[in-house]
């Protein structure tokens, strides 16, 4: 029997971690063409963070928080053939995820590797979308390059860092301290930077004989963008995945027209239905082999109860974090 009511975290109003609130909700019903699924883990995103702070939903966007969950499907919609109910799956969400129960489009939940324990299947969603779309399409990484990713301690960067490793490309990743530039190293990276005691620029000039990257894979924005485009080889792809440090550039064309540079950008959690459809069915073709090889896992962090959810946002505040945090909703 479905219960009528569940546990969910909210923003009781726009703030900081404290303003979270265990509330209860009644579980949602799946529409034509979702799935109800039973949370096990949630995981923490920045938009998350952003969304708690007085960032304004999209219209008919639950104002529980989370944008991707693993679990077990118990209920379908209308016209769902696949995922069947007992299902366990992992799924990218437009909101909901804090919670005992959410509902997901159906052709974006993921199944579960053997071998990926579904307690930390919540980290792989949003950081598979991003970085496959990212990485492979926009940047359209290949086999024998080099690809420059920054803030490469998250769980989008460890995540990126595997899946250029695993396509044959060779990785550079900054940090920032000794424990996270450790934790770069045990992952492979070719050359990792400590953005606290190393200038990018020269080391990566260096090490590659002044030629530079093909790729940079950017979070930072701000002054990083131009320092980016000085190490970006002949043909380079500059993607910006967020903007910590600014949004607004100034830009040298004259660089990027010498060199035929390109620089594109992209956002999550906007993106149609079916560009989201269109990007699990590569993922599903590309990434989850991978997956279920061995050869990419989510990198986590800390897993911390649904209760304790303002606490795993101070901890991506602060950039504590190596990899994944994840709330913990069914044992």
């Amino acid at each position: 029997m479905m219960p009528e009511m569940m546990n969910a975290v909210i923003a009781r109003q726009p703030g900081g971690p404290g303003v979270l609130e265990l509330v209860q909700r009644k579980v949602p019903k799946p529409e034509t063409g979702e799935v109800l699924i039973r949370v096990a883990s949630a995981g923490v995103n920045r938009p998350d963070i952003l969304q708690r702070s007085g960032m304004p939903l999209p219209p008919g966007v639950t104002d529980v928080l989370g944008l991707e969950v693993s679990g077990t499907v118990v209920a379908l919609g209308a016209g769902v053939a696949f995922p069947a109910v007992g299902t366990p799956v992992m799924a990218l969400l437009n909101g909901g995820g804090y919670a005992d129960y959410c509902v997901a489009r159906a052709e974006l939940c993921l199944p579960v590797p053997e071998n990926l324990p579904l307690s930390q299947a919540a980290g792989v969603p949003e950081a598979a979308f991003t970085v496959w779309h990212n990485l492979f399409e926009l940047g359209r990484l290949q086999p024998g390059e080099t690809v420059l990713i920054h803030g490469a301690a998250s769980g989008v960067g460890t995540f990126a860092i595997q899946c250029a490793q695993a396509c044959g490309a060779r990785v550079m990743a900054t940090a920032g301290g000794a424990e996270k530039i450790a934790a770069l190293r045990q992952l492979g990276v070719w050359r990792a930077i400590d953005r606290h005691s190393e200038d990018f620029v020269a080391v990566i000039l260096d090490e590659t004989q002044g030629r530079g990257v093909d790729v940079v894979l950017d979070n930072v924005g701000g002054d990083y963008v131009a320092r980016n485009l000085s190490v970006l080889a002949p043909g380079g792809r500059h993607v910006s995945l967020s903007f910590m440090q600014g949004a607004k550039i100034e830009l040298d064309l004259q660089l990027v027209m010498r060199k035929g540079l390109s620089l594109t950008s992209s956002t999550l959690r906007p993106k149609s239905a079916t560009e989201k459809m269109r990007l699990a069915q590569c993922i599903s073709k590309h990434l989850l082999p991978l997956i279920a090889a061995g050869k990419i896992a989510p990198t986590l962090h800390q897993t911390l109860p649904l209760a304790l959810a303002a606490d795993a946002h101070r901890i991506l505040e602060a950039n504590a974090n190596i990899g994944k945090v994840l709330l913990q909703v069914a044992s």
